[in-house]
């Protein structure tokens, strides 16, 4: 069956606007969860694998043994979040539903590490010791490595929630060519990830106890609403089509 009973929704949220807007709350997720590792897990980052390369090089040159230890488990807890939430989420293909499937199970994968960490912050209360924070920081790179792979199987170009310096350049170039509209989605997305982080670093230093919560509530109402919007509704909305229409749309 085609999409064409998913795609048919004349209100001004349509689904297409709907899947950005999780996909900028995806970025309200990544800025809490950088803040939260710049700020109490030993101050690199859980996404900008670049900027952790800097920090490797800079740990080099000052022979700090302890940039260099953050960086790595960060760089590598990425790599395998990337890896595995490569392998849930697949690749993307031709004629795909707005928000395939795929995309809610690793999704689901990154809320269940993300809640690992949260438990585990509780019980330290919010003061992990040096193993701890080793352990923890790899636990939210996991998770935004499991989530940028994720937002890859969408297959459009630029989109991500993560590594966004690509994002903010062709920003910049679009607004050099006077005829080619400016996206709000790239803007927005920019946007989101300086709120994600100004709100999780604010918790992260005023509240501790609070912080890991930020970025999960945000993660659970991706997951739950992107499952209601594009699955749930799309069930609904093909029980509700005569059977012969179904089948002449298939």
């Amino acid at each position: 069956m085609s999409n064409d009973v998913a795609l048919s929704e004349p209100s001004y949220w349509s689904p297409l606007r709907r899947r950005d807007g999780l996909v900028i709350m995806l970025t309200l997720v990544t800025g809490s969860v950088d803040a939260i590792g710049l700020t109490r897990l030993g101050g690199v980052f859980t996404s900008v694998m670049t900027g952790n390369m800097v920090f490797l090089g800079i740990s080099a040159a000052k022979h700090d043994a302890s940039i260099a230890l953050h960086t790595g488990v960060a760089f590598i807890g990425y790599v395998i979040g990337s890896l595995v939430g490569a392998r849930i989420a697949g690749h993307a293909g031709e004629n795909e539903h707005l928000w395939p499937r795929p995309i809610v199970v690793a999704l689901s994968f990154e809320l269940a590490i993300l809640s690992v960490f949260a438990v585990w912050w509780e019980i330290t209360g919010g003061l992990p010791t040096n193993l701890a924070t080793y352990a923890m920081l790899g636990l939210n790179a996991v998770a935004l490595g499991v989530q940028s792979a994720a937002v890859l199987r969408f297959g459009i170009s630029g989109l991500s929630t993560t590594y966004l310096t690509g994002t903010l350049t062709q920003l910049i170039a679009s607004l050099s060519r006077r005829r080619e509209p400016i996206q709000g989605r790239s803007v927005l997305i920019l946007l989101a990830l300086i709120v994600g982080a100004g709100l999780g670093a604010v918790v992260a230093l005023h509240a501790p106890m609070v912080a890991p919560f930020v970025p999960l509530l945000l993660l659970a109402f991706v997951v739950t609403a992107a499952e209601l919007s594009f699955h749930r509704s799309l069930k609904t909305a093909v029980a509700s089509v005569p059977r012969g229409q179904v089948r002449a749309s298939d």
